[in-house]
């Protein structure tokens, strides 16, 4: 039942993170004053990295696991090259999706 709430939350927060990048750049052409703040992203790379380390302790399917991981891996390269050098590379979407897959593989895998 954990793993399930678990997996609730690691799903809502890569779809928020995911429409947070996908439709922040589209505000950002409107001049509405406002800029990219990459420790947002950080904040969601944290959230995910938390749930993803505490989902796969319980699990056995190692594919699975790898997909979580590399998820993650993706996300924080991403993360990581933006606030360091402020570039800005597309595998935060990938990542992202990877987490929602993942989630979404776990939470029907649990018995009901």
């Amino acid at each position: 039942m954990k793993s399930k709430i678990l997996d609730t939350i690691g799903i809502s927060a890569a779809v928020v993170c995911l429409i947070h990048c996908i439709i922040f750049p589209l505000l950002l052409i409107v001049p509405l004053g406002i800029s990219h703040n990459p420790y947002i992203d950080l904040a969601f790379l944290l959230i995910g990295a938390v749930v993803v380390y505490r989902v796969t302790r319980t699990i056995r399917n190692v594919r699975l696991k790898w997909l979580f991981w590399v998820s993650i891996f993706l996300i924080s390269v991403s993360v990581g090259l933006d606030l360091l050098f402020e570039i800005h590379v597309p595998l935060i979407y990938i990542g992202a999706l990877g987490l929602i897959v993942a989630h979404s593989i776990n939470f029907k895998n649990h018995k009901h």
